[in-house]
């Protein structure tokens, strides 16, 4: 039986706490569903801070972006994928997203998507290294 959306939302964003925790981060979730980013960690001695935007996936399936990339903000995205059997997480640059991301238009609508053939690279894939260690 498939997750309620939000619950499968939040299944990805602790699947990425725990693995940032497992970096060295010291890691707080945002308020779910405001705007901004979902994650900020901070180093051990406080002198760094990131803000994470997580995308969390049942599948490998694209990634809705909106309507506009001017919400893709942060430090780091990662795409979590198959988070209810096997979970993945791709580690991306927002300024990668923006370049990977796929613009469709449908009867005069612009949507914004990564596609999976863009996120699901050896670069990206549980590439917890490109964040570094807290």
């Amino acid at each position: 039986m498939p997750l309620h959306p939000q619950i499968t939302g939040n299944a990805g964003l602790y699947y990425c706490c725990y693995q940032l925790s497992l970096c060295g981060w010291n890691v707080m979730p945002t308020a779910r569903n405001a705007r901004g980013v979902d994650i900020i960690a901070y180093n051990s001695d406080a002198t760094r801070f990131i803000g994470v935007q997580v995308k969390t996936l049942s599948k490998r399936n694209p990634v809705p972006l909106g309507t506009s990339l001017e919400k893709v903000i942060g430090d780091f995205w990662i795409v979590v994928n198959r988070v209810t059997s096997n979970p993945c997480a791709f580690i991306l640059l927002p300024s990668e997203v923006k370049e990977l991301a796929h613009r469709g238009e449908k009867e005069g609508k612009v949507s914004y998507w990564l596609q999976p053939t863009a996120y699901d690279k050896d670069l990206f894939r549980e590439a917890w290294e490109r964040i570094g260690q807290g």
